[in-house]
Protein backbone atom coordinates (compact mmCIF):
# COMPACT_ATOMS: atom_id res chain seq x y z
CA UNK A 1 0.00 0.00 0.00
CA UNK A 2 1.88 3.10 -1.12
CA UNK A 3 2.26 6.47 -2.75
CA UNK A 4 5.00 6.48 -5.34
CA UNK A 5 6.96 9.17 -7.14
CA UNK A 6 5.36 9.70 -10.50
CA UNK A 7 6.26 11.22 -13.83
CA UNK A 8 4.36 14.41 -14.73
CA UNK A 9 1.79 12.37 -16.65
CA UNK A 10 1.18 10.03 -13.75
CA UNK A 11 0.95 12.95 -11.33
CA UNK A 12 -1.95 14.33 -13.36
CA UNK A 13 -3.66 10.94 -13.20
CA UNK A 14 -3.02 10.77 -9.47
CA UNK A 15 -4.67 14.16 -8.92
CA UNK A 16 -7.73 13.01 -10.87
CA UNK A 17 -7.85 9.80 -8.82
CA UNK A 18 -7.65 11.70 -5.53
CA UNK A 19 -10.51 13.95 -6.69
CA UNK A 20 -12.65 10.86 -7.26
CA UNK A 21 -11.65 9.47 -3.87
CA UNK A 22 -12.53 12.66 -2.05
CA UNK A 23 -15.86 12.89 -3.88
CA UNK A 24 -16.75 9.34 -2.90
CA UNK A 25 -15.69 10.02 0.67
CA UNK A 26 -17.88 13.12 0.78
CA UNK A 27 -20.89 10.98 -0.15
CA UNK A 28 -20.03 8.51 2.62
CA UNK A 29 -19.79 11.35 5.12
CA UNK A 30 -23.22 12.74 4.27
CA UNK A 31 -24.61 10.93 7.30
CA UNK A 32 -22.16 12.71 9.63
CA UNK A 33 -23.55 15.94 11.08
CA UNK A 34 -21.53 19.09 11.56
CA UNK A 35 -23.23 19.92 14.86
CA UNK A 36 -21.03 19.69 17.94
CA UNK A 37 -22.41 17.82 20.95
CA UNK A 38 -22.29 19.15 24.45
CA UNK A 39 -19.28 17.52 26.11
CA UNK A 40 -21.32 15.52 28.61
CA UNK A 41 -23.66 14.23 25.91
CA UNK A 42 -20.98 12.95 23.56
CA UNK A 43 -18.92 11.43 26.38
CA UNK A 44 -21.98 9.54 27.63
CA UNK A 45 -22.76 8.38 24.10
CA UNK A 46 -19.14 7.39 23.56
CA UNK A 47 -19.03 5.28 26.72
CA UNK A 48 -22.29 3.51 25.84
CA UNK A 49 -21.14 2.86 22.27
CA UNK A 50 -17.75 1.57 23.43
CA UNK A 51 -19.42 -0.84 25.85
CA UNK A 52 -21.44 -2.24 22.94
CA UNK A 53 -18.58 -2.72 20.45
CA UNK A 54 -16.27 -4.34 23.01
CA UNK A 55 -18.65 -7.22 23.73
CA UNK A 56 -17.20 -10.67 23.06
CA UNK A 57 -18.50 -14.13 22.14
CA UNK A 58 -21.40 -12.83 20.08
CA UNK A 59 -23.49 -15.44 18.25
CA UNK A 60 -23.16 -15.99 14.49
CA UNK A 61 -25.36 -13.57 12.53
CA UNK A 62 -24.20 -14.49 9.02
CA UNK A 63 -25.74 -16.85 6.46
CA UNK A 64 -26.80 -20.37 7.41
CA UNK A 65 -27.93 -21.58 3.97
CA UNK A 66 -26.42 -21.50 0.50
CA UNK A 67 -25.25 -23.64 -2.40
CA UNK A 68 -23.35 -26.86 -1.87
CA UNK A 69 -19.65 -26.93 -2.70
CA UNK A 70 -18.88 -26.41 -6.39
CA UNK A 71 -16.13 -28.85 -7.36
CA UNK A 72 -12.91 -28.57 -9.33
CA UNK A 73 -12.36 -24.82 -8.97
CA UNK A 74 -9.09 -22.91 -9.03
CA UNK A 75 -8.76 -19.56 -7.27
CA UNK A 76 -6.00 -16.97 -6.97
CA UNK A 77 -5.50 -14.60 -4.06
CA UNK A 78 -4.00 -11.28 -5.19
CA UNK A 79 -2.58 -9.46 -2.16
CA UNK A 80 -1.84 -5.74 -2.13
CA UNK A 81 1.09 -6.34 0.20
CA UNK A 82 1.84 -9.48 2.21
CA UNK A 83 3.78 -7.39 4.71
CA UNK A 84 0.41 -6.02 5.84
CA UNK A 85 -1.19 -8.33 8.40
CA UNK A 86 -4.69 -7.67 7.01
CA UNK A 87 -4.40 -9.16 3.53
CA UNK A 88 -1.87 -11.69 4.85
CA UNK A 89 -4.37 -13.00 7.39
CA UNK A 90 -7.20 -13.14 4.85
CA UNK A 91 -4.93 -14.98 2.40
CA UNK A 92 -4.10 -17.64 4.99
CA UNK A 93 -7.78 -18.16 5.77
CA UNK A 94 -8.76 -18.32 2.09
CA UNK A 95 -6.12 -21.01 1.63
CA UNK A 96 -7.55 -23.01 4.57
CA UNK A 97 -11.13 -22.66 3.37
CA UNK A 98 -10.16 -23.52 -0.23
CA UNK A 99 -8.53 -26.72 1.01
CA UNK A 100 -11.67 -27.56 2.99
CA UNK A 101 -13.97 -27.06 0.01
CA UNK A 102 -11.56 -28.88 -2.32
CA UNK A 103 -10.26 -26.08 -4.56
CA UNK A 104 -6.83 -25.31 -5.95
CA UNK A 105 -5.29 -22.16 -4.46
CA UNK A 106 -2.47 -19.81 -5.43
CA UNK A 107 -1.17 -16.58 -3.88
CA UNK A 108 0.38 -13.66 -5.82
CA UNK A 109 1.84 -10.73 -3.86
CA UNK A 110 1.55 -7.16 -5.19
CA UNK A 111 4.48 -6.24 -2.92
CA UNK A 112 3.18 -2.85 -1.86
CA UNK A 113 3.35 -0.88 -5.11
CA UNK A 114 0.87 0.12 -7.79
CA UNK A 115 3.00 -1.49 -10.49
CA UNK A 116 3.38 -4.62 -8.37
CA UNK A 117 -0.38 -4.92 -7.89
CA UNK A 118 -0.96 -4.45 -11.62
CA UNK A 119 1.60 -7.14 -12.40
CA UNK A 120 0.04 -9.49 -9.85
CA UNK A 121 -3.43 -9.03 -11.34
CA UNK A 122 -2.13 -9.53 -14.87
CA UNK A 123 -0.44 -12.73 -13.75
CA UNK A 124 -3.60 -13.92 -12.01
CA UNK A 125 -5.74 -13.30 -15.11
CA UNK A 126 -3.22 -15.11 -17.30
CA UNK A 127 -3.65 -18.22 -15.14
CA UNK A 128 -7.33 -18.35 -16.21
CA UNK A 129 -8.66 -19.24 -12.75
CA UNK A 130 -12.31 -19.64 -11.92
CA UNK A 131 -12.09 -16.96 -9.25
CA UNK A 132 -9.89 -14.22 -7.85
CA UNK A 133 -9.89 -12.84 -4.30
CA UNK A 134 -8.46 -9.34 -3.97
CA UNK A 135 -6.73 -8.60 -0.67
CA UNK A 136 -6.82 -4.85 -0.06
CA UNK A 137 -6.29 -4.11 -3.77
CA UNK A 138 -8.01 -0.78 -4.40
CA UNK A 139 -10.84 -1.20 -6.93
CA UNK A 140 -10.38 2.25 -8.45
CA UNK A 141 -6.65 1.87 -8.79
CA UNK A 142 -6.96 -1.44 -10.66
CA UNK A 143 -10.36 -0.83 -12.28
CA UNK A 144 -9.35 -1.76 -15.84
CA UNK A 145 -7.75 -5.07 -14.87
CA UNK A 146 -10.60 -6.06 -12.55
CA UNK A 147 -13.08 -5.41 -15.37
CA UNK A 148 -10.87 -7.43 -17.70
CA UNK A 149 -11.00 -10.37 -15.30
CA UNK A 150 -14.77 -10.12 -14.99
CA UNK A 151 -15.20 -9.87 -18.77
CA UNK A 152 -13.36 -13.19 -19.12
CA UNK A 153 -15.80 -14.90 -16.81
CA UNK A 154 -13.55 -14.87 -13.74
CA UNK A 155 -15.54 -14.31 -10.56
CA UNK A 156 -13.98 -11.61 -8.38
CA UNK A 157 -14.51 -11.24 -4.64
CA UNK A 158 -12.62 -8.50 -2.81
CA UNK A 159 -11.57 -7.67 0.72
CA UNK A 160 -11.18 -3.95 1.54
CA UNK A 161 -11.10 -2.96 -2.13
CA UNK A 162 -13.96 -0.48 -1.72
CA UNK A 163 -15.08 1.71 1.17
CA UNK A 164 -18.29 -0.22 1.80
CA UNK A 165 -19.19 -3.92 1.90
CA UNK A 166 -21.51 -5.58 -0.60
CA UNK A 167 -21.88 -6.27 -4.33
CA UNK A 168 -20.17 -3.87 -6.74
CA UNK A 169 -21.09 -4.97 -10.25
CA UNK A 170 -19.97 -1.60 -11.65
CA UNK A 171 -16.40 -2.62 -10.79
CA UNK A 172 -16.76 -6.21 -11.90
CA UNK A 173 -16.72 -7.33 -8.27
CA UNK A 174 -19.25 -9.95 -7.11
CA UNK A 175 -19.04 -8.61 -3.56
CA UNK A 176 -16.63 -6.64 -1.37
CA UNK A 177 -15.93 -7.85 2.17
CA UNK A 178 -15.34 -5.31 4.91
CA UNK A 179 -16.80 -4.04 8.10
CA UNK A 180 -18.53 -0.69 7.55
CA UNK A 181 -15.67 1.86 7.50
CA UNK A 182 -17.82 4.56 9.05
CA UNK A 183 -18.63 2.28 11.97
CA UNK A 184 -14.95 1.31 12.25
CA UNK A 185 -14.02 5.00 12.36
CA UNK A 186 -16.75 5.66 14.91
CA UNK A 187 -15.57 2.83 17.17
CA UNK A 188 -12.02 4.20 17.24
CA UNK A 189 -13.02 7.80 17.92
CA UNK A 190 -15.72 6.98 20.46
CA UNK A 191 -13.20 4.97 22.46
CA UNK A 192 -10.84 7.96 22.48
CA UNK A 193 -13.62 10.34 23.53
CA UNK A 194 -14.84 7.96 26.24
CA UNK A 195 -11.37 7.25 27.63
CA UNK A 196 -10.27 10.90 27.58
CA UNK A 197 -13.62 12.13 28.94
CA UNK A 198 -13.93 14.36 25.90
CA UNK A 199 -10.51 15.99 26.23
CA UNK A 200 -8.41 14.44 23.47
CA UNK A 201 -5.77 16.08 21.30
CA UNK A 202 -5.79 13.98 18.13
CA UNK A 203 -3.52 13.38 15.15
CA UNK A 204 -4.97 11.13 12.43
CA UNK A 205 -2.67 9.13 10.14
CA UNK A 206 -4.02 8.03 6.75
CA UNK A 207 -2.92 7.06 3.23
CA UNK A 208 -5.02 8.71 0.52
CA UNK A 209 -3.88 6.17 -2.06
CA UNK A 210 -6.77 4.08 -0.77
CA UNK A 211 -10.41 5.09 -0.94
CA UNK A 212 -11.29 3.09 2.18
CA UNK A 213 -8.48 4.81 4.12
CA UNK A 214 -9.71 8.24 3.03
CA UNK A 215 -13.28 7.37 4.02
CA UNK A 216 -12.20 6.23 7.49
CA UNK A 217 -9.90 9.21 8.09
CA UNK A 218 -12.54 11.73 7.00
CA UNK A 219 -15.15 10.06 9.21
CA UNK A 220 -12.77 10.09 12.19
CA UNK A 221 -11.95 13.76 11.65
CA UNK A 222 -15.64 14.68 11.41
CA UNK A 223 -16.45 12.90 14.66
CA UNK A 224 -13.49 14.38 16.57
CA UNK A 225 -14.74 17.84 15.53
CA UNK A 226 -18.13 17.06 17.05
CA UNK A 227 -16.48 16.76 20.47
CA UNK A 228 -16.16 20.36 21.63
CA UNK A 229 -13.57 19.52 24.28
CA UNK A 230 -11.41 17.61 21.79
CA UNK A 231 -8.93 19.08 19.35
CA UNK A 232 -8.07 17.76 15.90
CA UNK A 233 -4.43 18.77 15.59
CA UNK A 234 -3.57 17.29 12.19
CA UNK A 235 -4.60 14.80 9.55
CA UNK A 236 -1.30 13.36 8.33
CA UNK A 237 -1.32 11.74 4.88
CA UNK A 238 1.63 9.36 4.65
CA UNK A 239 2.12 6.23 2.51
CA UNK A 240 1.80 2.98 4.39
CA UNK A 241 4.46 1.40 2.20
CA UNK A 242 7.00 3.88 3.61
CA UNK A 243 5.85 3.50 7.22
CA UNK A 244 9.15 2.09 8.47
CA UNK A 245 11.17 5.02 7.17
CA UNK A 246 8.70 7.88 7.60
CA UNK A 247 6.83 7.28 10.86
CA UNK A 248 9.80 7.67 13.28
CA UNK A 249 10.79 11.10 11.93
CA UNK A 250 7.20 12.17 11.39
CA UNK A 251 6.34 11.27 15.00
CA UNK A 252 9.33 13.29 16.24
CA UNK A 253 8.24 16.29 14.15
CA UNK A 254 4.67 16.11 15.47
CA UNK A 255 5.92 15.85 19.07
CA UNK A 256 8.02 18.97 18.55
CA UNK A 257 5.10 20.83 17.00
CA UNK A 258 2.31 19.88 19.40
CA UNK A 259 4.04 18.69 22.57
CA UNK A 260 1.64 17.87 25.38
CA UNK A 261 -1.37 18.84 23.25
CA UNK A 262 -0.98 15.56 21.35
CA UNK A 263 -2.52 12.81 23.47
CA UNK A 264 -4.05 10.38 20.94
CA UNK A 265 -2.90 8.99 17.60
CA UNK A 266 -5.62 7.56 15.37
CA UNK A 267 -4.59 5.45 12.38
CA UNK A 268 -6.37 3.62 9.56
CA UNK A 269 -4.56 0.39 10.46
CA UNK A 270 -1.98 -0.88 12.94
CA UNK A 271 1.15 -0.48 10.83
CA UNK A 272 2.19 3.05 11.94
CA UNK A 273 2.36 1.89 15.55
CA UNK A 274 4.93 -0.74 14.59
CA UNK A 275 7.43 2.10 14.16
CA UNK A 276 6.19 4.85 16.48
CA UNK A 277 7.19 3.38 19.85
CA UNK A 278 10.97 4.05 19.68
CA UNK A 279 10.36 7.75 19.02
CA UNK A 280 7.97 8.00 21.96
CA UNK A 281 10.45 6.20 24.21
CA UNK A 282 13.24 8.57 23.20
CA UNK A 283 10.93 11.51 23.98
CA UNK A 284 10.42 10.16 27.51
CA UNK A 285 6.86 8.91 27.09
CA UNK A 286 5.76 5.77 28.94
CA UNK A 287 3.85 2.98 27.24
CA UNK A 288 0.81 3.83 29.35
CA UNK A 289 0.68 7.43 28.13
CA UNK A 290 0.08 10.33 28.05
CA UNK A 291 0.21 9.68 24.27
CA UNK A 292 -1.67 6.55 23.17
CA UNK A 293 -2.75 5.05 19.87
CA UNK A 294 -5.95 3.53 18.50
CA UNK A 295 -6.23 1.83 15.12
CA UNK A 296 -9.39 2.07 13.02
CA UNK A 297 -9.02 -1.36 11.47
CA UNK A 298 -6.66 -4.32 11.27
CA UNK A 299 -5.96 -6.15 14.54
CA UNK A 300 -2.44 -7.35 13.81
CA UNK A 301 -0.48 -9.68 16.07
CA UNK A 302 1.90 -6.86 16.98
CA UNK A 303 -1.06 -4.62 17.87
CA UNK A 304 -2.49 -7.29 20.18
CA UNK A 305 0.89 -7.61 21.86
CA UNK A 306 1.19 -3.84 22.32
CA UNK A 307 -2.30 -3.64 23.82
CA UNK A 308 -1.57 -6.58 26.11
CA UNK A 309 1.76 -5.04 27.23
CA UNK A 310 0.38 -1.46 27.57
CA UNK A 311 2.96 -0.42 24.99
CA UNK A 312 1.65 2.86 23.49
CA UNK A 313 -1.36 1.29 21.74
CA UNK A 314 -4.61 1.17 23.70
CA UNK A 315 -7.04 -0.37 21.21
CA UNK A 316 -7.65 -1.63 17.68
CA UNK A 317 -10.82 -2.18 15.70
CA UNK A 318 -9.90 -5.72 14.79
CA UNK A 319 -11.07 -7.28 11.55
CA UNK A 320 -12.06 -10.96 11.79
CA UNK A 321 -9.70 -11.73 8.90
CA UNK A 322 -9.93 -15.50 9.25
CA UNK A 323 -13.72 -15.40 9.24
CA UNK A 324 -13.65 -13.04 6.26
CA UNK A 325 -11.31 -15.40 4.42
CA UNK A 326 -13.81 -18.22 4.82
CA UNK A 327 -16.58 -15.86 3.77
CA UNK A 328 -14.62 -14.97 0.61
CA UNK A 329 -14.58 -18.64 -0.39
CA UNK A 330 -18.30 -18.96 0.39
CA UNK A 331 -19.07 -15.87 -1.72
CA UNK A 332 -17.10 -17.32 -4.64
CA UNK A 333 -19.01 -20.58 -4.22
CA UNK A 334 -22.25 -18.61 -4.48
CA UNK A 335 -20.97 -16.82 -7.58
CA UNK A 336 -19.93 -20.11 -9.23
CA UNK A 337 -23.40 -21.57 -8.63
CA UNK A 338 -25.27 -18.51 -9.88
CA UNK A 339 -26.59 -17.57 -6.43
CA UNK A 340 -26.56 -13.96 -5.14
CA UNK A 341 -24.02 -12.70 -2.61
CA UNK A 342 -24.84 -13.40 1.03
CA UNK A 343 -24.98 -9.71 1.95
CA UNK A 344 -23.25 -10.39 5.26
CA UNK A 345 -20.89 -7.86 6.84
CA UNK A 346 -19.13 -8.68 10.11
CA UNK A 347 -20.05 -6.41 13.02
CA UNK A 348 -17.49 -3.96 14.36
CA UNK A 349 -15.41 -5.21 17.29
CA UNK A 350 -13.04 -3.07 19.37
CA UNK A 351 -10.20 -4.87 21.14
CA UNK A 352 -8.89 -3.24 24.33
CA UNK A 353 -6.90 -4.33 27.33
CA UNK A 354 -10.14 -5.32 29.05
CA UNK A 355 -11.37 -7.85 26.46
CA UNK A 356 -8.18 -8.94 24.71
CA UNK A 357 -8.22 -12.46 26.16
CA UNK A 358 -11.59 -13.21 24.49
CA UNK A 359 -12.36 -14.41 20.95
CA UNK A 360 -8.94 -15.81 20.14
CA UNK A 361 -7.03 -12.96 21.75
CA UNK A 362 -4.73 -15.31 23.65
CA UNK A 363 -3.13 -16.07 20.26
CA UNK A 364 -2.89 -12.34 19.40
CA UNK A 365 -5.61 -12.51 16.79
CA UNK A 366 -9.32 -11.68 16.68
CA UNK A 367 -11.07 -14.90 15.73
CA UNK A 368 -14.76 -14.76 16.76
CA UNK A 369 -15.96 -17.64 18.88
CA UNK A 370 -19.12 -18.13 16.80
CA UNK A 371 -18.32 -21.46 15.05
CA UNK A 372 -18.23 -19.86 11.57
CA UNK A 373 -16.07 -22.68 10.14
CA UNK A 374 -18.69 -25.26 11.13
CA UNK A 375 -21.42 -23.05 9.65
CA UNK A 376 -19.67 -22.84 6.29
CA UNK A 377 -18.93 -26.58 6.23
CA UNK A 378 -22.63 -27.16 6.84
CA UNK A 379 -23.60 -24.75 4.03
CA UNK A 380 -21.18 -26.48 1.64
CA UNK A 381 -22.46 -29.90 2.78
CA UNK A 382 -19.01 -30.99 3.84
CA UNK A 383 -18.73 -33.29 6.87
Amino acid sequence: MNLERYSNQNQIGDVMKRTLILSASAVLLACMTATAFADGDIVAQAKAYTANVTRSSLPWTGPTTGPAAQHGKTIVFVSADQRDSGPRGVAQAVQQAAKTIGWNYRLIDGQGSISGRSAALNQAIALKPDGIVLGSVDAREQAALIQQAASRGIKVVSWHSLPKPGPAAQYGIFTNLATDPLEVAKAAVMYVIATSNGRAGVVIFTDSTYEIATAKADAMAALVKQCTGCQLLKVEDTPLSDTATRIPQLSATLLQRYGAKWTWALTINDMPFDFMSPTLQQAGYKGTGPLLGVSAGNGSESAFQRIRDHDYQAATVAEPVSQQGWQAVDELNRAFSGAPASGYAAPVHLVTGANIASDGGKENVYDPDNHYRDVYRHIWKIQ
